[in-house]
């Protein structure tokens, strides 16, 4: 199989399918036209296909001889943005984009399906093509517990994220932790309202959230090692209704992000941290709290021996292997960490920043978009990737 020739040819198909994508997104567990295009085309390319997870879609290509299973993922979900971009592919949905590349996933996957279909008397063993609904908060447990990684078993996955921070051309990859871990979490801070002309008459939440979004910090930056990278970072305040009350509760909402196994029986204990200073703040402050942590993904496990495999692959298509395949690692999460906890599994960053095509912004950002070029890369890397994992006698 000439892969070059043959992901060259589908150019314009991939870059239509993605731009169809884009026009239309759909928010998680929503994407109900996303899966509709996403199983016809599937089923026109011979590929069996199934429901998963309310809208995940599940393909299965068998090879003509005996072997492994490896599984490809791309996700589906949209974001609650209103796009800013001035494009003829602009979002129709009033209040939704595709900030985060998954509209260029699923055209890469789908065009991979393809070629790899028209190939499938050279596979030995299967491929699963996994269309993953609900990303961005944590769809593909879900799928594991609806049986995605079973009949037949899915022995690796792998899966591919266009990302705008690395210059497009580059791909990132790496062994052992590649992505954080993540917690959401949320502080209802309670106090006594009361008019602003005579705040000794009242227990001021403001103030109260004011000194713990100050006090927090000196858990990343004092109290946990800096070789074990941790982010607490507040991203939501709500509170008030008009200047001259002081109102009964303010609530705080956030993320703690880390490398490490962030649970409380570990030495670093982010969260345990968290509600020592949120406890003490309040009580010097006479007021009571409400503290909800909610766990989203895990830290994303690049497996060694097939990250090292998928390198190879990966410097096939670069121009120059030692300067465009690089280690890359980055704070961010991603609940494909779910897949990595199960079966050996290796995540790969594919560069689509290019201040000439306008795809430099950072992703979820309302003026987002990427480097269409970049596709044939995505589309490449999952074919070569399944094939020489297929084919490999060290698995």
């Amino acid at each position: 199989m000439n892969i070059d020739k043959e992901v060259m040819l589908l150019k314009d198909e991939l870059i239509a399918l993605r731009r169809d994508f884009h026009q239309h997104p759909e928010l998680g567990f929503q994407e109900h036209r996303s899966a509709e295009v996403i199983r016809e085309y599937l089923n026109s390319c011979g590929i069996e296909v199934k429901t998963v997870a309310k809208t995940g879609v599940v393909g299965l290509l068998k090879g003509k001889h005996p072997g492994s299973t490896v599984m490809l993922r791309a996700d589906m979900d949209a974001l609650p943005i209103e796009e800013e971009n001035d494009v003829p592919y602009k979002s129709i949905n009033k209040g939704k984009m595709h900030a985060c590349a998954h509209d260029g996933h699923m055209a890469m996957l789908l065009v991979a399906a393809k070629i790899l279909a028209q190939g499938k008397e050279e596979i030995r063993g299967n491929i699963k093509f996994v269309f993953q609904p609900n990303e961005e908060e944590a769809g593909a447990r879900i799928m594991i517990e609806e049986g995605v990684l079973e009949n037949p078993q899915v022995d690796a996955a792998l899966g591919i994220h266009l990302w705008t921070p690395l210059e497009s051309g580059k791909m990132g990859i790496a062994p052992g932790p590649v992505m954080g871990a993540h917690d959401n979490f949320k502080i209802v801070i309670k106090g006594k309202g009361g008019h602003t002309s005579a705040p000794h008459t009242s227990v001021d939440p403001i103030i109260t959230a004011a000194n713990i979004i100050q006090t927090v910090q000196i858990i990343q930056t004092r109290e946990i090692n800096a070789l074990t990278p941790t982010v607490l970072m507040f991203g939501k305040i709500n509170g008030g209704t008009t200047p001259n009350v002081i109102p009964e509760s303010v609530t705080l909402e956030g993320t703690i992000r880390y490398l490490y196994e962030g649970n409380d029986d570990g030495e670093e204990q982010p969260r345990k941290r968290l509600e020592r200073i949120v406890k003490s703040v309040c009580e010097g402050h006479r007021a009571e709290y409400e503290l909800e942590v909610r766990p989203s993904n895990t830290t994303l496990m690049n497996d060694p021996q097939l990250t090292a495999l998928v390198e190879i692959e990966a410097g096939k298509i670069v121009k120059e292997r030692q300067r465009d395949v690089i280690p890359y690692i980055c704070m961010a999460g991603e609940d494909f960490s779910e897949f990595s906890m199960e079966v050996p599994s290796t995540f790969i960053f594919i560069g689509t920043g290019n201040k000439n095509e306008k795809s430099h912004y950072p992703h979820h950002h309302p003026r987002f978009n990427i480097d269409e070029n970049t596709l044939l890369m995505g589309v490449q890397m999952h074919i070569r990737g399944a094939l020489a994992y297929l084919s490999s006698s060290k698995f």
